[in-house]
């Protein structure tokens, strides 16, 4: 969650992570705040190959180490540590984007929420 919190920095902003690193902010957060982030998940992060869902960018970070992978949802990130796609020796941006990409996808999938940052006021 602290890493989390240094990426977001806008503390007023109400955001869930997921299970696998995949975090929806709500920009315009409603009353179930965990039940808003599962149904953007569940439309807007399965990936499907040859469609925006399959596309991603990588935004290096400069408060933590590692890697926001963003999509074709602007409010649906994941967050990719070097550690974490370290293992196969291929510690790109690309390789972030590709792996970030899947658990995006895996989140989608379980729709298992670990935490609700509820910033409203």
């Amino acid at each position: 969650m602290d890493t989390w919190r240094q990426i977001i920095a806008d503390d007023e902003k109400s955001w869930v992570l997921f299970e696998h690193g995949t975090c929806v902010v709500l920009t315009t957060p409603g009353d179930d705040l965990a039940a808003q982030a599962v149904s953007v998940l569940r439309d807007s992060g399965p990936v499907h190959p040859g469609t925006p869902a399959a596309d991603f960018g990588t935004v290096p970070l400069e408060t933590t180490p590692g890697w926001v992978i963003t999509s074709h949802h602007p409010d649906v990130l994941t967050y990719v540590s070097p550690e974490e796609i370290a293992q196969d020796g291929d510690n790109t941006p690309l390789a972030a984007g590709l792996y970030g990409r899947s658990k995006r996808d895996q989140d989608a999938h379980s729709l298992t929420v670990i935490h609700v940052e509820d910033n409203r006021r």
